[in-house]
């Protein structure tokens, strides 16, 4: 069985680790620091929106695989998937453009990922209620 849904969410998702570990490597390049940040705050935003992107999209993409895979209606997981997108990318948007400081896309960006964290996991709790319960 494919997961298509989660599929394209997947593809997008890594274009976007793409471009945010290329704007690390710019400074890294810029600073010839192989590990680690210097104390120029654009250079930390940029390592975090890399590093928070790497942390909190994997588990919510494999929720989403396990939803779809399990049977949960594909409109559901496309929601749940762009919700998912649409919070990685005001994320990374704030924190490059906040230079790390609070900015509102960040904060937005920040409640959108949880958001779709925790509708992933009821979706799949609801699931297996509904299969097993």
């Amino acid at each position: 069985m494919i997961v298509p849904v989660t599929g394209v969410f997947a593809a997008v998702l890594g274009i976007l680790l793409l471009v945010l570990s290329a704007h690390v490597v710019r400074f890294r390049i810029k600073y010839s620091k192989g590990m680690g940040v210097t104390d120029n705050p654009d250079f930390e935003a940029a390592v975090r929106a890399h590093g928070n992107l790497v942390e909190y999209a994997p588990l919510c993409l494999i929720m989403l695989g396990i939803a779809e895979l399990n049977g949960v209606a594909s409109g559901l997981v496309y929601w749940t998937g762009m919700t998912l997108v649409v919070g990685r990318l005001l994320h990374a948007w704030g924190m490059i453009n906040g230079h790390g400081d609070e900015h509102k896309a960040r904060a937005i960006g920040i409640v959108l990922t949880w958001l779709a964290i925790l509708a992933a996991a009821i979706l799949l709790l609801w699931n297996v209620w509904q299969v097993y319960g």
